[in-house]
């Protein structure tokens, strides 16, 4: 949990909160997110989401366009000594990163956004997010 801005260097490397950096055992699994951010996720989280993922039917055209845009852009990070690593081009393509970044913690997740993303997505849901609580929470 938590929101952590940071500034990626010349070489685009990610900083990983040292929060995250335990659970993620040096190693995790970078992805297209929803919203245009990446997901990041340990690498037993990841397991259990292509797990979920392979179950979708072949036969639906959704299931397989939302199988082929997370997987095909899925790449396996690892951490250096500082707890960096490079952002591939075309995971920062895809969210729109270029030096800015927040990075979110969201459950058994994080997620990677350009700091214009972020408070535009902020800015899009912070009037609607009681309503969005009723909605989600209230019995129906």
């Amino acid at each position: 949990m938590g929101e952590y801005r940071h500034t990626l260097d010349d070489k685009y490397r990610l900083i990983v909160p040292a929060r995250f950096r335990d659970e993620l055992g040096g190693r995790f699994v970078l992805t297209r997110g929803l919203d245009r951010c990446l997901f990041g996720f340990p690498m037993e989280e990841w397991r259990r989401q292509e797990q979920m993922i392979t179950q979708l039917p072949m036969t639906m055209a959704d299931g397989r366009a939302f199988s082929r845009m997370f997987f095909s852009g899925a790449a396996e990070c690892e951490l250096d000594r500082q707890g960096r690593t490079v952002i591939p081009v075309h995971l920062r393509e895809y969210a729109n990163i270029d030096k800015e970044i927040v990075i979110i913690g969201v459950s058994s997740r994080f997620e990677v956004w350009s700091a214009q993303n972020w408070e535009e997505y902020i800015a899009r849901v912070a009037d609607s997010y009681e309503a969005i609580a009723e909605k989600l929470v209230s019995p129906a």
